[in-house]
């Protein structure tokens, strides 16, 4: 196609992708429009800071501008402090016989270097000074438990041995005393937050904090004690239970087993995208349930791109935001059960309407079949969304009130947004590994401005990614059969000495991209 022949209303993207003439000194026929390297793009909606009450707003805000990061981390690490806060302190109540708790699975996928630890020191530091204080003030009752049971278990073991089988009634004493030591419980020191836990010791520490308890991390180690990383095999029944709020059992060697009535488990992590693949291949994952329990956050990445002289954080932004959360979740930790949140009439309508929409896309021609685990909990999600959003709104006294229309159509923005990013995280978890090696390598190409390169060249310079220079081919192979790169003909081979290493051109329209217009890893957008 000549360059002169092209529709006058096509965007300047659009006539480079569709043909590019080759560049002086290259041979060869025009170049083509490069193939995308997944099935499809998603353009991914940016994370609705807008929803959240203006103190949480401003945090989010103001950490993503100090740190430099997207606002869907801030954002999401927000939401999973709020949860870890209501976590089966709250229950929305959308009509009679639909509730629903309020606690989420959370996971945000950002390659290394992108400032996860800062950003959750800032959003869920608040959580763990909360549990200090909670300790501090355990503290005098729990050491009172421990004297009380130490005297008693003394006392007890003082009337065994007077006790005589030629006296009953000593017997009957001695027995009583040892009942009483063991129902003195000592209570454990209150644990909200862990960052790394197996699921046999995520059942038990929730044993022991009735039934409630936060994974929060800046990494994805618990995706693989959740595969079964140590047991070999995957063990995600205490996962499935602590989402939906339901009744655990858990099992201990040597002790008697412990009855959770309602667990409530919280996830809030940030793992790297390779982390979300893995997590699509646990066995039997989707099938039980697990992925579909996720909401998935996907992202640009902004390393590369980020200002280094910021402003600081404002103080009072910051101080706002650790008294609203610390104080809300010293506030609940009291509770004893949870507090039951109606939707007002006005707010249920809205969800029929929603669940009307939701309904036909799920069927075996609809558009979210693919996802209809995920899809099938969208309302119920939207419904905890509605929840935690009411609580930050009157952290003090939101089980005071209904949950509004207003609250709910904003839950639903939040909603689209995380419903967009599922649609591109299970797209993300079916791709072969290959391609993301291929769109990694090319965004290694975009990102240097490279006309042309070595294979040696690639391999050098992408060592983290591949270890040996076979690893690297079949993206190569993938770049050059979408047509973003071409090898051309080897030299002859001169004498003695190393084989010449095959060189490739890039696509011309690869040299002259930038960020704007082809989005991250040099991908079309």
């Amino acid at each position: 196609m000549n360059a002169t022949n092209m529709h006058p209303h096509e965007s300047g993207a659009a006539r480079v992708l569709r043909a590019v003439p080759d560049e002086p000194g290259q041979s060869g026929d025009t170049w083509e429009q490069p193939v995308p390297l997944s099935a499809a793009q998603r353009a991914l909606p940016p994370f609705p800071v807008n929803v959240l009450p203006g103190w949480m707003a401003d945090m989010v805000d103001a950490v993503t501008e100090f740190t430099q990061t997207p606002p869907d981390l801030a954002g999401c690490v927000a939401l999973s402090a709020l949860s870890t806060a209501a976590g089966g302190r709250i229950t929305t109540r959308i009509r009679p016989g639909w509730t629903q708790p309020v606690n989420l699975f959370l996971v945000v996928a950002l390659p290394p270097g992108s400032r996860k630890s800062d950003v959750f020191a800032a959003m869920a530091g608040p959580i763990r000074a909360a549990q200090a204080e909670l300790v501090e003030l355990a503290l005098p009752q729990i050491e009172e438990a421990r004297v009380q049971k130490a005297v008693a278990e003394r006392e007890a073991e003082k009337l065994e041995k007077k006790a005589s089988t030629a006296d009953a009634a000593s017997i009957g004493l001695a027995g009583d005393a040892a009942l009483r030591a063991q129902e003195i419980v000592i209570p454990a020191k209150p644990r909200l937050v862990v960052d790394d836990v197996t699921a046999e010791i995520a059942a038990t520490i929730m044993a022991q904090q009735g039934g409630r308890l936060a994974v929060l991390a800046p990494e994805g180690g618990i995706v693989s004690n959740i595969a079964g990383r140590y047991s070999g095999t995957p063990n995600y029944e205490v996962f499935l239970r602590g989402h939906a709020g339901e009744y655990l059992e858990v099992d201990r060697q040597g002790r008697e087993s412990d009855f959770i009535e309602h667990a409530y488990l919280t996830l809030g992590l940030v793992v790297q995208p390779q982390i979300i693949r893995d997590l699509g291949q646990i066995k039997a994952a989707k099938e039980r349930g697990l992925l579909g329990r996720f909401l998935y956050s996907l992202p640009v990445s902004t390393v590369g791109y980020r200002e280094i002289r910021v402003p600081e954080m404002p103080e009072h932004i910051a101080a706002d935001y650790r008294a609203r959360i610390g104080g809300l979740t010293l506030q609940l930790a009291m509770w004893s059960a949870p507090e039951v949140v109606d939707f007002s009439a006005e707010a249920d309508e809205a969800m029929f309407a929603l669940q009307a929409e939701i309904e036909p896309r799920l069927g075996p021609r609809g558009a979210w079949h693919h996802i209809a685990d995920w899809a099938g909990k969208y309302a119920g999600t939207v419904a905890r969304l509605a929840g935690l959003l009411h609580l930050a709104d009157r952290p003090t006294d939101a089980w005071h009130h209904e949950i509004g229309v207003s609250t709910f159509a904003r839950a639903r923005e939040l909603g689209s947004y995380y419903l967009a990013h599922a649609l591109a995280a299970f797209d993300h978890m079916g791709k072969d590994e290959a391609y993301d090696d291929a769109r990694a390598l090319l965004g290694w190409i975009v990102g240097e401005r490279l006309r042309q390169f070595t294979r040696r060249d690639a391999h050098r310079a992408n060592r983290g990614r591949f270890t040996t220079a076979s690893e690297i081919g079949p993206a190569l192979e993938l770049l050059e059969e979408h047509g973003h790169i071409r090898q051309l003909p080897l030299p002859e081979r001169q004498g003695a000495g190393r084989k010449p290493s095959p060189t490739y051109l890039v696509h011309p329209v690869h040299q002259a991209a930038d960020r704007g217009q082809f989005g991250q890893n040099g991908q079309n957008p």
